[in-house]
């Protein structure tokens, strides 16, 4: 889900025995899955952001005809939240979920760093009721700048310098904002990529963040496709760690993706790649998951609105 465009990339990061309790307490027969329980598929809006400067419009139309019910926006794409629920609202889809990073923010994109209150305000404006941090802010006092030519690599040197108390930090500011934002009335979360399942003595810097963090003030959405490019079973995973999630991004990879934590993935269309998405969606369910929303890397081996629409295909016709 990472480009420097739109994440800011610099600037935005400078139990075998409990999963398999979870799919016992999940494991029910007949019907779609999304169908059986009253769920929407969602859309990550990035899987579309060839799109998204050049005809917004145009992009949320199109998601409406393929059948998505509700969208997460990674940012407000250089309009007002008002006007955001305006197209959306033309559309008849709804945002229910937004990505915000960490950091100051302006009064054209806002950040967590920034003014919370007035950045509640927009969400209620836009209709959403969710907020997701993208991928921590880069530790001071690390000393770290990326080489020439690094790219994403730059993370993997940063997730392997950061000691415990980096990543409990972390944790402590992710609490701070998610209880100034449950006060307004919208929930908190904080979404993964790969570099956080680096090894921090006995745990991963994801598992600092998720048992450090105040499960009251603070819900994970994971994004399937990177944890499991950083060599995870999503689902023991998601039992390890189950009531702590409140959002899945629903993304496949190719069975040639090699473990790793710098960013790298090889992405496949839902449901083309390696993944089981019949005991993952299940899994997630009852580890708190109400959000799913489909997400797909680049490289696209073809438009992206057809992935989209092949995704949304299979996920509402998936049988579990």
């Amino acid at each position: 889900m990472f480009d420097l465009s739109r994440r800011s990339f610099v600037q935005g990061l400078c139990a075998a025995s409990a999963a398999s309790t979870l799919l016992s307490a999940c494991s029910t027969t007949g019907g779609t899955f999304f169908a059986r329980k009253s769920t929407p598929i969602g859309i990550q809006l990035y899987t579309l952001s060839d799109m998204l400067a050049a005809n917004l419009e145009g992009a949320i139309a199109a998601v409406s005809r393929i059948g998505y019910e509700t969208v997460e926006t990674p940012s407000y794409m250089g309009k007002t939240p008002a006007q955001l629920r305006e197209i959306f609202s033309r559309n008849n889809v709804k945002c229910s979920s937004a990505h915000v990073a960490m950091r100051p923010g302006t009064d054209v994109e806002p950040g967590l760093r920034g003014d919370l209150s007035k950045l509640a305000e927009d969400m209620h404006t836009l209709g959403a009721s969710h907020i997701y941090c993208p991928a921590m802010a880069i530790p001071d006092g690390l000393g770290l700048s990326p080489n020439a030519g690094e790219g994403f690599a730059f993370i993997a040197r940063v997730a392997a310098a950061m000691t415990e108390d980096h990543w409990k930090r972390i944790a402590a500011e992710l609490s701070e904002v998610g209880r100034k934002l449950k006060a307004s009335g919208i929930t908190f979360g904080y979404h993964n990529h790969n570099f956080e399942f680096v090894k921090v003595g006995d745990r991963t810097g994801y598992d600092i963040l998720v048992q450090e963090s105040d499960p009251a003030a603070v819900s994970f959405e994971l994004d399937v496709g990177w944890a499991a490019a950083a060599g995870n079973d999503i689902v023991e995973l998601l039992g390890r760690h189950a009531g702590r999630y409140t959002g899945m991004h629903v993304k496949d990879i190719k069975a040639s993706t090699v473990s790793n934590i710098a960013l790298k993935m090889d992405p496949a269309d839902i449901g083309s790649g390696k993944l089981d998405w019949k005991t993952i969606l299940p899994a997630g369910y009852a580890a708190g998951v109400r959000n799913f929303f489909l997400e797909q890397e680049p490289p696209f081996d073809k438009p992206r609105v057809e992935s989209a629409e092949i995704g949304y295909k299979y996920l509402n016709a998936l049988v579990v």
